[in-house]
């Protein structure tokens, strides 16, 4: 009888790989209704910031499903977004410290994540670690000749 999506050892249908998938979900979610009302509402004051945010929930939004989904595909999906997270965080969060009149109001990246508790410093970064378990969980199902079928929630 077939598993259920994602609840092989180290799947996101269960402990960290689900909490992981929330809190990237959560994020998507504030970051996207913080960056929609910016935008409709002060988009004159700062264009860069907000777009910037908007970039940020989209970026989420990818990793969420790519963790959700599993799977090579789920994983190089989410292996792209949080890269692209990551080197925002790092270059907005930069930027936002040296030169604080090109970023008149926060982005969810200035300061590293300074608003949202740094968060969006530390999740990539336990994102990448994730992905980079499940890969050798992968490997080692392969190895064995045990590995379930590429699918929605596999790893």
């Amino acid at each position: 009888m077939p598993e259920p999506a994602g609840t092989e050892q180290g799947g996101t249908a269960a402990g960290p790989g689900r909490v992981l998938v929330a809190v990237y979900a959560v994020f998507a979610l504030a970051a996207g209704a913080r960056a929609a009302v910016q935008l409709a509402t002060r988009f004159d004051e700062a264009p860069v910031a907000y777009l910037l945010s908007a970039l940020a929930a989209v970026v989420y939004a990818v990793a969420t499903v790519g963790l959700a989904r599993g799977g090579r595909g789920g994983r190089r999906t989410a292996l792209v977004a949080c890269s692209v997270e990551l080197a925002g965080v790092l270059v907005v969060g930069a930027l936002s410290l040296l030169d604080r009149a090109a970023f008149p109001d926060e982005t969810v990246w200035s300061a590293f994540g300074r608003g949202y508790g740094f968060v969006p410093l530390v999740l990539p970064v336990l994102g990448l670690l994730w992905l980079r378990h499940q890969a050798d969980v992968a490997a080692g199902q392969e190895a064995a000749g045990t590995a379930p079928e590429d699918g929605p929630g596999r790893t």
